[in-house]
């Protein structure tokens, strides 16, 4: 089973659990909260995902943190359960799935734009907008610089992917040269 099904499954899981206690918020801050303490803790990280430290030990130091953290105890048994599992130092894809599972009932779809400079606010807006129309929900954009695309935009939601570059274009018009020369 891919790390992706099982980040999914403890995110449907967890997503289900918050939202009947009306702890969604300070779930998410929490699991996020715990994340970066792992990616800056590299050391910490490597504690859990060690497989030659006793799980005892590790519940301890776990343990130690949530002490000092106060989460929610949704948070702290979730995390207390992916100790158990073995997956503690798999929490990035899992606090990834939680934002995708968050988003898939609340009707907004991600998409990732990519342009080769900044967008300003009134392009940023227009754009939200224009995906809204064309997906018929609610849009999170998360922006992307790539010089290399040289200008336009590259718009990624989902699977489907709308290249408006000006390097598609420079490419689509090469081929049709090269196709038009045979």
């Amino acid at each position: 089973m891919s790390n992706t099904t099982v980040a999914n499954r403890y995110a449907r899981a967890l997503v289900d659990v918050a939202v009947d206690r009306g702890e969604v918020e300070s779930v998410v801050a929490d699991l996020t909260k715990f994340a970066g303490l792992l990616s800056g803790h590299e050391e910490l990280r490597l504690v859990f995902a060690n497989p030659t430290i006793p799980l005892e030990r590790k519940r301890g130091v776990l343990q130690a943190l949530l002490d000092r953290l106060s989460f929610q105890p949704t948070t702290a048994n979730f995390l207390r359960l992916l100790l158990t599992n073995s997956r503690l130092h798999q929490l990035d894809p899992m606090v990834q799935a939680v934002h995708r599972e968050l988003d898939t009932r609340a009707g907004i779809v991600a998409a990732e734009i990519v342009t080769a400079r900044a967008l300003a606010t009134e392009q940023r807006d227009a754009l939200e907008r224009q995906l809204a129309t064309a997906t018929g929900r609610r849009v999170r954009l998360q922006f992307r610089i790539d010089p290399s695309i040289l200008g336009g935009l590259v718009a990624r939601i989902g699977s489907t992917v709308y290249d408006g570059s000006i390097r598609n274009q420079l490419t689509q018009l090469r081929q049709q040269m090269l196709d038009a020369r045979s």
